[in-house]
């Protein structure tokens, strides 16, 4: 398999074939056929951020994802932001994100900045 940028669908599913056959024959990844598999795989990767792109998340859904993984309820974040009326209008998007406080998500629950100013 000759390593090249990924152009078309057809070269694409060409070059997800080559990958999953080196799988199924346990190519040891320290070997030179291993390490073309890797550079395989970051072509692959390098197509699909392109042809089919993830969108962010709404940055108030990631913010209930993460207080709910984290055991985190509203009236926990009343000290950090503000009145318990102001934190439940912010979560039910009734108030905006500012950066302020999208500062303090970020410091708190971990979510990255991109998604929280996306």
């Amino acid at each position: 398999m000759e390593l090249k940028i990924i152009k078309t669908e057809k070269q694409y599913q060409a070059m997800l074939d080559w990958v999953d056959a080196k799988f199924n024959e346990k190519v040891k990844t320290n070997s030179p056929e291993g390490e073309k598999v890797q550079v395989a795989l970051l072509l692959i990767k390098n197509y699909e951020d392109v042809k089919y792109p993830i969108p962010y998340p709404n940055a108030i859904d990631a913010i209930k994802i993460k207080m709910e993984e984290k055991g985190i309820r509203n009236k926990d974040l009343i000290s950090k932001i503000g009145s318990k009326g102001y934190v439940s209008a912010l979560l039910n998007k009734r108030k905006p994100l500012t950066l302020e406080i999208a500062k303090i998500f970020h410091n708190e629950l971990s979510i990255p900045a991109d998604v929280l100013l996306a």
